[in-house]
């Protein structure tokens, strides 16, 4: 059969180009895959790897000639591969040593807890809203906080198993309103909703705190862990632990932060004492002392007769003008010897004069009772235990230098700063270790 010169021609073109290419293939095969060859077979020891006798090599079945580059390849994959594992590790166990608790501020004293000692943010920041929240990171745990008359049993969001819930315990009325709080979270407890609770007290002022007793897990209920303000006899830094009283954020005292003014201004008067005078109370002594040692033009006094709960715009304003242009801020004892004042004073770098007495009821009476907390802090204050030493106490006061009351100043303002940080990490620090011990 005659083949058309077309198809011909393309053959020997096709052959052509087969035989080109088994010629490159032989030359390549020769010169730089050979070695690999030798490799493959030296590995293979095995039977069936090398013929008997020692013959010419044969190619294991499942040879590769790309071997070298491709077991550099796998070699970083693997390494990648490794270290992406090890960078999740390292997440998973950040991870597990972050704890998660909730605070719910059902007292005043909540806000003092979250933006005064823990620095937490608030949303919204209208501080008569219903509804306010925040988060924030304090060591190993993640808290978040709501607070407001909006916060109402059932109807707060809870998606961890710690809770901290901040209660007052002051009088009857409020006792109550703790109470059912604490049947609320014991309910939560005994569903298993809820694991581990603190609770943040304002105390009685006498130390009256029996309500809460039965709750505490040391006499069989559920509570963990009690902060308790004032000088309690429970106190035993174990399950029982004092808290500060703090500011009156109830009529909304602001959290202070320091500035150059706060501290190096001229100060024009010696002292303060605004706030109500009781009959037959050591604050007629103080008024008296004043007004005998002709002290009156050179302290900012604004006695009243009857004590009022709230605030107005104008007296919050006055009584802040009045700590920061003060050296000194007077602080009698009222129902207890701890009181606002003493930590409002110090947010503006005025010296808390306190008077250093016991008062009735049953708070623990010891060497370092009253104020015991402040005490074991390294409270810079002046104590007194009269008033009558007053005098002497201004007089000294006059004959000190700008630079000494800067001075001064400046170390009250650095001790109440670290105060705060040093309750903060004890909270946390004591949740972690009571709550997280055993995860």
């Amino acid at each position: 059969m005659k083949i058309p010169k077309r198809k011909l021609f393309l053959l020997i073109i096709f052959a052509y180009v087969a035989f080109s290419l088994y010629a490159a293939y032989n030359v390549f095969f020769s010169t730089k895959v050979i070695s690999r060859v030798h490799r493959v077979v030296k590995k293979e020891t095995v039977s069936g790897g090398v013929r008997d006798g020692g013959g010419a090599p044969f190619l294991a079945r499942d040879w590769n000639p790309w071997e070298d580059e491709q077991v550099d390849y796998n070699s970083a994959l693997t390494k990648k591969r490794e270290a992406f594992k090890q960078h999740l590790a390292r997440i998973d166990k950040n991870k597990a040593t972050r704890y998660r608790v909730q605070i719910w501020g059902k007292a005043a004293i909540g806000i003092y807890l979250w933006e005064h000692i823990l620095e937490g943010p608030l949303n919204p920041t209208d501080k008569v809203a219903q509804w306010r929240e925040g988060e924030l990171q304090s060591g190993k745990i993640d808290f978040s906080f709501y607070t407001g008359p909006a916060v109402v049993q059932g109807h707060v969001p809870l998606d961890m198993n710690s809770l901290v819930l901040v209660l007052n315990g002051r009088e009857p009325q409020k006792v109550s309103y703790s109470t059912r709080w604490l049947e609320h979270v014991q309910a939560l407890v005994k569903s298993r909703t809820v694991s581990h609770v603190a609770v943040v007290l304002l105390g009685n002022e006498h130390c009256h705190n029996d309500f809460i007793g039965p709750y505490l897990k040391r006499n069989g209920g559920f509570v963990d862990l009690l902060f308790v303000v004032y000088d309690s006899p429970w106190v035993n830094d174990k399950d029982v632990f004092q808290w500060p009283l703090g500011v009156a954020t109830y009529r909304q005292f602001p959290m202070i932060r320091p500035n150059a003014q706060l501290i190096t201004s001229n100060r024009p008067y010696l002292c303060n004492f605004l706030g109500t005078v009781y009959k037959n109370s050591s604050r007629e002594t103080l008024m008296q002392v004043l007004k005998k040692s002709g002290l009156e033009e050179e302290c900012i006094t604004n006695a009243r007769e009857k004590w009022l709960p709230q605030e107005t715009a104008d007296s919050l304003r006055q009584y802040q003008t009045a700590l920061v242009q003060s050296e000194l801020t007077l602080c009698p004892v009222g129902i207890n010897s701890e009181c606002y004042r003493i930590y409002e004073a110090c947010s503006y770098g005025s010296v808390p004069v306190v008077e250093d007495v016991l008062t009735p009821g049953s708070c623990a009476a010891g060497s370092s009772s009253p104020l015991r907390l402040l005490k074991a802090a390294g409270a810079p204050f002046i104590f007194i235990s009269d008033w009558k030493e007053l005098a002497a106490i201004l007089e000294r006061e006059r004959g000190m230098s700008q630079e000494q009351r800067v001075d001064r100043r400046r170390r009250l303002l650095e001790w109440y700063a670290g105060f705060r940080q040093q309750m903060k990490e004890r909270f946390t620090e004591v949740l972690e270790e009571n709550f997280f011990k055993n995860v």
